[in-house]
């Protein structure tokens, strides 16, 4: 797709290439590309803040490289650890980010990850979520993907506690990443190569796309592949997850296989459960034989509520005797933290201010 453009027409400030922004600055010394390029990325400066310039420059590059992304609304949650951001784009399209800070635990060290979305909107229409209750607008580019890490990136830094740095990055806002993955992997290849993120804190979610998990599978960066499963038998998948009629539970199987062989890289499965449709006994001993086939990581999620869904999301005792029933199967398990949920910022609720469309529950046979 074309870079997103400014009001002005021009290209807006990390849709801008290295090559274009050397044209940008052909009037000044060689050593002002670097410059302006590590500040940009790599401290995630606004030109105005990029100290080493001349304050003309900055104010030129302020004007001719507008930022994609202008701010709508802040929210917060969890004690200022979980900031959503609501950001409209230069064609009046909204989209939303969020930060997360966790504490370090015994096991884990601490991090800041930033959940970002790839697309206004989304066309997959998986029933329990609320972006995909929302519909389809468009396509980011790979610029205004960037740019809601660094601006994420610019909030951490002003954490109460002192700055702290964005470590993971994972696509799993709003959109499809892998039915947008040119402008996708450019944003991957971006935060890895500039930015300066390891591949292996970069994770996209997909919620069954074979032929981008094969495109993925033969990249040049091992990122994590996180599937969106919910359903482990194709009946009840293909009410959750529509595209699971195009690509039914044995083809997205053996793509993460295809995967795993090239990568080396372990799949998760995300597993949202819903009271009475995913969280029986039979759901889990699917999930199991199915996660041991693959030696998957199950990330379980609570349902969280959205408007469009009329369905309560598993019981916290449901959820960890579920956990507890694929743990005594073999599986490694994670119960996910439902950050957020009270500013509609956790898994399935964003949908930027869109009316969602009520969707009727699934029914078990």
């Amino acid at each position: 797709m074309s870079p997103a453009a400014s009001p002005a027409g021009g290209p807006t400030r990390y849709d801008v290439g290295r090559d274009d922004l050397a044209r940008l600055l052909h009037d000044q010394p060689r050593y002002r590309l670097d410059q302006v390029w590590e500040g940009l990325h790599r401290r995630a400066l606004a030109p105005a803040d990029i100290s080493n310039l001349p304050s003309a420059l900055r104010e030129r590059l302020e004007s001719e490289l507008p930022p994609a992304l202008s701010p709508v609304t802040e929210s917060t949650s969890d004690g200022g650890e979980t900031v959503k951001f609501l950001w409209r784009l230069c064609d009046g399209a909204t989209v939303e980010t969020v930060l997360m800070h966790y504490p370090a635990h015994s096991d884990t060290a601490a991090r800041t990850t930033v959940c970002v979305s790839s697309q206004a909107g989304c066309a997959m229409a998986c029933s329990f979520c609320a972006t995909g209750q929302a519909g389809f607008e468009r396509h980011l580019s790979a610029g205004e993907i960037v740019e809601q890490v660094i601006r994420a990136q610019q909030r951490a830094n002003r954490h109460p506690d002192g700055p702290r740095r964005v470590s993971n990055v994972v696509f799993m806002g709003m959109g499809e990443p892998l039915a947008n993955l040119d402008p996708v992997w450019a944003a991957v290849r971006r935060l890895h190569d500039d930015v300066g993120i390891g591949a292996r804190k970069l994770t996209i979610s997909t919620v069954g796309l074979v032929p981008g998990i094969d495109r993925l599978a033969a990249a040049d960066l091992p990122v994590g592949l996180a599937v969106s499963l919910h359903a482990a038998d194709d009946d009840l998948r293909n009410q959750l997850v529509p595209v699971n009629r195009r690509w039914p539970i044995a083809e997205l199987t053996a793509a993460c296989h295809r995967y795993i062989a090239a990568t080396g890289r372990r799949v998760s499965f995300e597993w949202a459960l819903i009271s009475g449709v995913n969280d029986r006994w039979s759901d889990a001993d699917r999930l199991a034989e199915l996660a041991r086939s693959l030696r998957a990581h199950v990330n379980l999620i609570p349902l969280n509520p959205t408007p469009g869904y009329p369905v309560q999301g598993s019981s916290r005792n449901r959820v960890h005797a579920f956990a507890r029933r694929l743990s005594a199967a073999g599986i490694t398990t994670t119960i996910r933290d439902t950050r957020g949920s009270d500013i509609d910022a956790a898994c399935g609720q964003l949908r930027a201010g869109h009316t969602a469309t009520a969707l009727a529950p699934p029914r078990r046979r």
